[in-house]
């Protein structure tokens, strides 16, 4: 019972400031969800020898510890991440809010301990989500509110796997396995879509290789084309970007604002559905080519989609060995913090960072 006496405890300390503060509310609610994750935390291994547990899910439990076992043999730092699990209890963990002023690309940040600068905000509350999200709108901002079924305490916990992010997708889960205990072997302070794009390198190129050993070469080749379709949607979002920097220099008058960011959602649809769609090989367009422009949409896209042909020339420059990889990018990156990662990454592969720079953020 310690972490919840640890959390009521805190509630206490907080007294009248948690009536008086927005913050130490969202903080509390915070500590009590993670609280509450914890206490229900179950060894995967017990529940995978448990015949009460539906066969299926026994399945994927299984999967998951063999995939954990798989990135430690590579070199990875797995820790004690997904070597539980917990049923939250709902379909929908916390909504994570995005936001972007409508006239720049640049990304509203939230600043926390120790890992610095974040260009978005996770909500347990999905009231005080909305209340966040509608305060932003009214000052003018776009704003993006999505769910998420996973996050990762960086190994400050033993982070469970949670029943939101269970799919049934057996390449999907591997590569949120591999992608999570990423987080573990490398993090850079403010760095955020470094970060997130380093981990869907982990996530797809080690779910490669481990369905590869496991002798399932249908499964390896769907991870290898899930990575390529990544790379040629964050080519398109560069271009969409790149497009929308230049509109948003010239400093329209609003009206004039408002009918360049249409023009540009035509360009962004007539690319989904022509040479964009006709390159991907495992996602459907669907109603994406449908969505008005929306920088927190694009801030929220790119995070996980920032320059991913560096981290694959990454990859192949280190041999095809994740391991490696993540060893050698490691060691490049000890002493940055922020661009200054990506810039060094770029260097190294000898690429010049061609990318218009959105990620210094407001707030």
């Amino acid at each position: 019972m310690g972490i919840l006496i640890t959390a009521l405890a805190l509630i206490l300390g907080y007294g009248t400031a948690y009536v008086a503060s927005e913050d130490v509310r969202y903080l509390t609610r915070a500590g009590i969800e993670q609280t509450a994750i914890l206490e229900k935390r179950r060894p995967l291994e017990k529940l995978v020898a448990d015949p009460k547990t539906p066969a299926d899910t026994r399945a994927y439990l299984r999967l998951v510890l063999e995939v954990r076992a798989h990135a430690v043999a590579l070199g990875l730092d797995a820790g004690k991440t997904y070597t539980t699990f917990s049923d939250v209890g709902r379909d929908t963990l916390l909504l994570v809010l995005s936001v972007s002023p409508r006239d720049c690309i640049c990304p509203y940040t939230w600043k926390y301990p120790i890992v610095g600068r974040i260009p978005y905000k996770g909500f347990f509350d999905v009231g005080q989500a909305r209340r966040e999200a509608d305060r932003l709108a009214a000052r003018g901002y776009d704003i993006y509110l999505r769910p998420a079924a996973a996050f990762s305490t960086l190994g400050w916990f033993n982070d469970p796997l949670l029943s939101t992010a269970l799919t049934r997708d057996s390449v999907e889960l591997a590569a949120l396995v591999f992608h999570e205990i990423a987080h573990n072997s490398l993090y850079v302070r403010s760095a955020t879509p470094f970060n997130e794009s380093f981990a869907q390198l982990v996530g797809y190129r080690a779910a490669e290789h481990f369905f590869r050993a496991r002798g399932d070469s249908a499964a390896a080749q769907y991870a290898a084309d899930r990575w390529h379709d990544e790379i040629v949607l964050g080519e398109y979002y560069d271009s969409l970007v790149g497009r929308l920097h230049q509109l948003y220099r010239s400093n329209p008058a609003p009206e004039a604002l408002d009918a360049g960011r249409r023009a540009e959602a035509a360009w962004a649809r007539a690319q989904l559905e022509g040479p964009i769609g006709s390159r991907l090989k495992t996602y459907r367009i669907g109603r994406l080519a449908e969505r008005p422009v929306n920088n927190a949409q694009l801030v929220g896209a790119r995070i996980y989609r920032t320059r991913l042909d560096l981290f694959d020339r990454w990859y192949q420059q280190n041999g095809r060995d994740v391991g490696r990889a993540v060893a050698e990018l490691r060691e490049l990156t000890a002493d940055t913090e922020g661009d200054s990662a990506l810039g060094r990454l770029a260097r190294a592969v000898g690429d010049s960072l061609r990318m218009e720079s959105d990620s210094g953020g407001t707030k």
